[in-house]
């Protein structure tokens, strides 16, 4: 095995995913698995992520079904992981949701739904897995948050303020374990081409307001959000903790300049 290998490679850890049967989790799982990892699939889709299962690099990932929701269930669903596999070493929190809505036309329904599965969810999934296990063994912990941790978009006003609550959720947990060995950092996708997105992205006015706000001037692909995982889940990331990552394609950078200042 090469130094660089060596440096990333995650044989022989185990790694929960949730929302692993989504665009960008069945991305991470995919290259998590190609990394070595054995790959706990969480989903409430359960028929996708046994597919999953059969289909990643390697053998032996354990497909579960989960809400994350629902809270009352988590330590059973911990309980029952930890039997099969034995440890977890990193978690993964993909799982989310979103609703487009002005301000003004959100539900209390709504509010509630969003905020249960992105920031509760993260919540307790998380103590849950830090008290049955990775207080005493140390691991990582690496939260999908968003663009919108940081800069804001009309209509996703409850999405944008569960993922800051990730954001700072994130930060809280770094400073309050890492006497545990254990680091927690966000990634922070923009605006990544999936099936959810894929009406956007095909839509003439949308499509073009986004380009223009995208450095690079184009969605990313949820496989690229795979190297900074691979690097926060393995030794290469020993002392990275508490921060917040952009993968934006430069749209927090400021978009594309005017022609007229850029005549090259």
């Amino acid at each position: 095995m090469s130094y660089l290998d060596e440096l990333f490679a995650l044989h022989g850890k185990v790694v929960l995913l949730t929302g692993a049967a989504g665009g960008i989790g069945r991305a991470l799982a995919e290259g998590l698995a190609s990394a070595g990892a054995r790959m706990v699939l969480a989903d409430l889709d359960l028929a996708a992520v046994q597919k999953l299962a059969d289909e990643l690099p390697g053998d032996d990932h354990v497909p579960v079904a989960l809400d994350v929701s629902k809270t009352g269930l988590l330590e059973r669903t911990i309980d029952d992981v930890l039997a099969q596999t034995g440890r977890i070493d990193v978690l993964v929190n993909c799982a989310g949701i979103n609703k487009r809505e002005g301000l003004l036309d959100v539900s209390e329904e709504t509010y509630d739904r969003i905020m249960a599965v992105n920031l509760k969810g993260v919540f307790f999934l998380t103590q849950t897995v830090v008290k049955k296990t990775l207080m005493r063994t140390g691991g990582r912990i690496i939260n999908i948050g968003s663009y919108n941790c940081t800069s804001m978009l009309g209509g996703v006003s409850v999405y944008g303020a569960s993922k800051s609550g990730v954001a700072a959720l994130t930060r809280s947990m770094a400073i309050e374990w890492g006497k545990f060995n254990i680091t927690a950092n966000c990634i922070a996708p923009g605006h990544i081409l999936t099936p959810l997105t894929v009406p956007t992205w095909e839509h003439p006015q949308r499509s073009a307001y986004l380009r223009e706000r995208i450095t690079l001037g184009r969605p990313g692909n949820p496989d690229e959000l795979i190297g900074l995982t691979l690097l926060l889940a393995s030794d290469a990331s020993g002392y990275m903790t508490g921060q917040l990552y952009n993968v934006d394609g430069g749209a927090l950078a400021g978009g594309q300049p005017w022609p007229y200042d850029t005549a090259y």
